[in-house]
């Protein structure tokens, strides 16, 4: 979907939910879209729940539905489904994947919040699609409905008219980029201003820090070295140089972060250099040259290219992104974890 021209009549987006659903799933996207009315945006938010009665949330919160499903004749232009800390009760209920696919096939757009994506796989609507969910449960989604290509890092995931999302925070992230679709980026980012959010974690940012999805090793070693490279990603840390403070070969030091890590040094090393500059660009305002330095980029063309070709935007973009959504630089500290780690 492209921008809404002018006059046009407003955007339904429906909410499917049902019992043990997470509260923030449903609310925060919801906030969303209802903030978007203040500044420009046209959309109409329902609840849906199988039968039109209410529901108690995984808090023990009771959500109102406005309709049951056979109440509604389509689900509009975007249909919900959010997700909840438990996946497999939702997925053994007939009568809500049967739900799922009704509402599915008259909207415009699905999109799933955590997990889910869970009861869209199971509705066999995500057979051939990429999709992403909490990073919690993406191998078990890969592992249930191997039909599904599972992004288990990506924030959110758009395949075609399908989109899914990480963690419940995550779902806000897709509602802006959902609004900055239909209404244009000065909406979007009036409503991350409002909501004192960022605009908006690029999709393919990672879930997770680098060095906490790094799996645990016994290798004292290799953690060492992991650590220093966290500690000091602007240091020299070539194939040569890891091997030399480890101690070992470089062919060692490559096979055990193909065994204890599973990944390359070299892209370890981008990694959390990547993450470094991130935090950088949303916390200080070093020129771009400064920041390429300080995390081992050498150069800010270097960085760009990074950025690039893992995040699909560029550095200047992130630090404008953090910026309009007005965050008081004081604050940044507490607020940057934003950029990094998704609470479901």
């Amino acid at each position: 979907m492209s921008h809404r021209p002018a006059g046009t009549g407003p955007l339904t987006v429906t909410f499917l939910i049902y019992p043990g659903v997470r509260l923030l799933g449903v609310t925060g996207p919801l906030d969303v879209f209802a903030s978007a009315n203040e500044f420009g945006g046209r959309y109409r938010v329902r609840t849906v729940s199988v039968d039109g009665a209410d529901v108690t949330t995984s808090s023990g919160t009771r959500l109102s539905a406005d309709l049951s499903v056979g109440d509604l004749r389509q689900a509009g232009d975007i249909l919900v489904v959010p997700g909840g800390p438990e996946w497999d009760r939702p997925i053994r209920d007939g009568a809500l994947l049967e739900a799922v696919r009704r509402l599915d096939g008259s909207a415009r757009c699905t999109a799933s919040l955590c997990t889910g994506a869970f009861l869209l796989a199971a509705a066999g609507l995500l057979d051939g699609r990429r999709a992403a969910t909490h990073w919690r449960h993406a191998r078990q989604l890969a592992l249930r409905f191997p039909g599904v290509q599972v992004e288990p890092d990506s924030i959110f995931v758009k395949d075609g008219r399908m989109m899914t999302s990480a963690g419940a925070s995550a779902g806000i992230d897709l509602s802006l980029a959902l609004v900055e679709e239909h209404y244009g980026a000065e909406v979007a980012r009036a409503v991350a201003r409002e909501m004192v959010v960022f605009m908006q974690r690029p999709g393919g940012q990672s879930q997770l820090s680098v060095r906490a999805r790094a799996p645990h090793t016994r290798q004292g070693m290799l953690r060492r070295v992991l650590d220093a490279v966290v500690e000091s990603p602007d240091a020299d840390h070539t194939l040569a140089a890891m091997a030399r403070r480890a101690g070992v070969s470089a062919r060692h030091i490559s096979r055990l972060f193909s065994d204890e890590v599973g990944t390359t040094p070299a892209r370890y090393v981008e990694q959390v250099r990547l993450e470094a500059a991130q935090a950088m660009l949303e916390t200080c305002d070093d020129p771009m040259d400064v920041i390429a330095r300080r995390t081992g980029f050498g150069s800010p063309e270097s960085m760009r290219r990074a950025f690039v070709r893992n995040l699909g935007v560029t550095p200047g973009i992130v630090r404008a992104g953090f910026r309009t959504a007005g965050v008081d630089r004081a604050a940044a500290p507490e607020t940057a974890g934003r950029s990094g780690v998704v609470v479901a």
